[in-house]
């Protein structure tokens, strides 16, 4: 235990002065495996290597550049205009109404981008105006489109939910659809806050114009070929017509038509900018999981998870108690790793704790996500706060942290509701 616990601390300490968590990780997982072997450097080197080779060539992970290449089509095809008009056209009428379309635009945005940090600077770019225009309060508008690209991770397609079921070794699929009900219950618990922020304090969001029938059937039926493409992708996963990385291709195709029709993509070097921004990205985020996975397996052989299962039992915590210790460890490191290397340094971790406790992995992969979400938005990292301070310089960052007050409230009653009620999670996923 004692070389795990010195791992840990290694990774928190050169992650806080900076360095990236990628290369930290592969490198304490190297001299890990060298202390565990007798400082036997060649057998570390051999077993690094392998553990990368072995990552490297699992098929799972070629759903990820996939749906990277799918949300760059569809970002470049300007359509979170035609999203947030559409959700306008809904209840923009009403008093906080734009703050709600807010929520609903994040939410569209969300299902065909994946990301969260996309989605709050999108659509801060795109919200923000409008709200400002009708005199909103600048703590709810940079607070609700905060919050609202949280919902990135949550609304399939997810690149954390994707990253968590290689980890966890549990069906993407299953964990895609086990994500559609929470997804909806985040959307409305975030329409809620911001409906009773409004009824304390009228003034802070002001109703918009009425739009004519027509004016809103023209906003919806510029968005139906996202949601005919959202449908195609989730639709044949939960039928069973393809698998996810089928899925992946299909949705990236159509958004690329998407994008060719919609004039996004004008020549060879749009499509080659696209494709190296798809890359780019991608060969990050592989990095953090090659890196993170050798940490994992060092940690692994220490025998840490096995020592933590053992205090579990002795302290009788029991399923939730487990659940909930692991809630508040997430919140506790959110504040130093961003989203991505928090859960793959946490759930290799437990797993073995949760296989004891015979804890459902779809269930509780909801709730890592709806823990890491919080982590967004939540002090003194916030990372879609920061994003919406980069957009929106003029807003100081205090303001937007006490904006993002109500969402985090609504994000702790939406967890308490999964971890009371699993089957809001595990509904769908029973019918498949």
């Amino acid at each position: 235990m004692i070389a795990a616990l010195t791992g840990f601390a290694a990774v928190l300490l050169l992650c806080f002065i900076g360095l990236p968590l990628a290369f930290v990780s592969l490198v304490v997982g190297f001299v890990g495996f060298a202390w565990l072997r007798g400082w036997n450097w060649s057998g570390a080197l051999a077993t690094t290597g392998q553990q990368v080779m072995e990552a490297a060539a699992n098929y799972g992970l070629s759903v990820i550049p996939l749906f990277l290449l799918m949300g760059i089509f569809i970002h470049r095809s300007h359509v979170s205009e035609d999203l947030f008009r559409a959700a306008y056209a809904a209840v923009g009428a009403r008093r906080g109404g734009l703050a709600q379309a807010s929520v609903l635009a994040c939410a569209g945005f969300s299902a065909v981008s994946g990301s969260s940090l996309a989605t709050a600077a999108t659509m801060t770019r795109v919200a923000m105006p409008h709200m400002r225009r009708y005199g909103y309060d600048d703590r709810l508008s940079s607070g609700v489109v905060a919050a609202g690209g949280t919902l990135g991770i949550m609304i399939p397609p997810s690149v954390p939910l994707i990253l968590y079921g290689l980890v966890a070794e549990q069906d993407i699929g299953k964990l895609f659809v086990a994500g559609m009900i929470p997804g909806l219950l985040l959307i409305a618990v975030y329409m809620g806050a911001v409906w009773l922020t409004v009824l304390r304090n009228p003034e802070i969001g002001p109703a918009g114009d009425p739009l004519s029938r027509a004016e809103k059937h023209a906003a919806y039926l510029r968005v139906w070929p996202i949601l005919l493409l959202f449908g195609i992708v989730l639709g044949g996963i939960y039928f069973g017509i393809f698998t996810p990385t089928e899925a992946a291709g299909i949705g990236a195709g159509g958004a690329g038509l998407f994008a060719l029709l919609r004039g996004g993509i004008r020549s060879f070097a749009d499509l080659a900018d696209m494709l190296i921004e798809a890359t780019r990205t991608t060969a990050i985020l592989f990095a953090v999981i090659f890196g993170t996975l050798v940490f994992a397996n060092f940690i692994n052989l220490s025998g840490l998870p096995y020592d933590l299962l053992d205090l579990i039992e002795n302290l009788g915590l029991g399923p939730i108690g487990l659940v909930l210790a692991i809630c508040v460890i997430c919140v506790l490191l959110g504040m130093i790793f961003e989203t991505i290397g928090l859960l793959l340094l946490i759930v290799p971790v437990f797993l073995p704790a949760l296989y004891g406790m015979e804890i459902d992995l779809i269930w509780f992969g909801i709730i890592m996500v709806v823990v890491i979400e919080l982590g967004l938005i939540t002090p003194p990292i916030g990372m879609n706060v920061f994003t919406v301070k980069s957009v929106m310089p003029n807003i100081a960052l205090g303001q937007i942290f006490l904006g993002v007050i109500p969402f985090v409230l609504a994000d702790l009653v939406a967890l308490a509701l999964l971890l009371v009620f699993p089957i809001i999670a595990m509904g769908l996923v029973g019918l498949m």
